[in-house]
């Protein structure tokens, strides 16, 4: 198959040398001709330290090289989906495979980065969701990983999984892209308060109980949005959760703990020198939460301290003197 990774962050890298190391016939595209031209010299990405780009993987600047691709993988930040997919669209055959391994939800529109892509296209290609636990770090070095390939559309689903799969990397195909890429989007603000909680100095029984509601109220809204419950017992949902909260690998995680610690908000996010997907979502999750009528108080909590500057000690003491609850919601006794 031939394909085009378009971004050439951590993770489109990782996922062009699994692509090459499964015999496709892969191109890598940068946005900035001068990471294009450290690639070609060095032959190594920054973000993978320790990992050789074989010569057989090409870098270039021109997106035109979509063109003529059986499959393209859209591997940019989330916030560069849609200017980037508008500027593909033009090269692209109709039909092509196209493939969303980002993870976020479009401020303002509130668009699934699927639906970006579709919308930018003209509707005229397949779009697939590759979501799961998978830090980039470990898939380059061939550490066992699986995802969910994600599309209503079986046949292209499966076409993803085939195209990925190996002896490091399995798949697993589901018609539930809503809830993949919902529940992809929505656990980064979990990690990140789980950070906060590293940060403040807690330790097992808060990370549990964090992860557990967290879980528990991003299902609510996914569930809400059309997504299936199941998705977020899955891979896509409480597996990734689970490596992005506990992973110092983890953006999210590591900025969280440093306001944790007390550094503003700004700064941590400067700290960590690339995008820290959780602060951006948690506005969008609080529009979305307010659309749908869903209850999310522990996004609503990172929200007032990311955005309204409030202590994430009173916060969490907040949380914790909610009133009382069930822990099953449609509990009948």
């Amino acid at each position: 198959m031939k394909v085009a990774v378009v971004g050439s962050g951590g993770w489109g890298t990782a996922l062009a040398l699994t692509l090459l190391d499964n015999g496709h016939d892969v191109v890598m595209w940068s946005f900035s001709d001068q990471e294009a031209e450290h690639l070609r010299a060095v032959r190594e990405n920054p973000l993978l330290k320790g990992v050789p780009l074989p010569e057989g993987l090409p870098v270039t600047t021109e997106l035109t090289c979509v063109a003529g691709r059986d499959m393209v993988v859209f591997a940019t930040p989330s916030f560069a989906v849609r200017d980037t997919a508008r500027r593909a669209a033009p090269s692209l055959g109709d039909g092509t495979l196209l493939v969303s391994v980002s993870k976020g939800i479009e401020k303002g529109t509130s668009l699934r980065l699927s639906q970006i892509i579709d919308e930018e296209t003209g509707g005229r290609c397949r779009v697939v969701a590759l979501s799961g636990p998978s830090h980039a770090e470990e898939v380059a070095r061939k550490v066992p990983t699986g995802c969910v390939a994600a599309s209503p559309d079986r046949e292209a689903a499966e076409l993803v999984q085939d195209a990925f799969m190996n002896p490091y990397f399995r798949v697993y195909s589901s018609p539930d892209i809503v809830g993949v890429e919902l529940a992809a989007a929505l656990k980064n603000v979990i990690a990140l308060c789980y950070g906060v909680c590293d940060g403040l100095g807690y330790g097992d029984n808060t990370r549990a109980l964090l992860m557990t509601r967290g879980l528990t109220e991003t299902a609510r809204l996914g569930v809400a949005m059309g997504g299936k419950k199941e998705t977020f017992a899955g891979l896509a949902g409480v597996g990734d959760l689970i490596v992005t909260c506990t992973s110092m690998h983890s953006r999210n995680h590591r900025a969280g703990i440093l306001i944790g610690q007390g550094m503003p908000v700004a700064d941590a996010l400067k700290e960590i020198g690339a995008v820290v997907e959780g602060y951006y979502a948690t506005e969008t999750v609080k529009t979305l939460a307010a659309k749908y009528g869903i209850e999310m108080p522990i996004s609503e909590g990172a929200y007032q301290v990311l955005y309204n500057g409030q202590q994430p000690k009173d916060v969490l003491v907040q949380l914790m003197q909610r009133e009382k609850k069930h822990e099953i919601e449609d509990a009948s006794w």
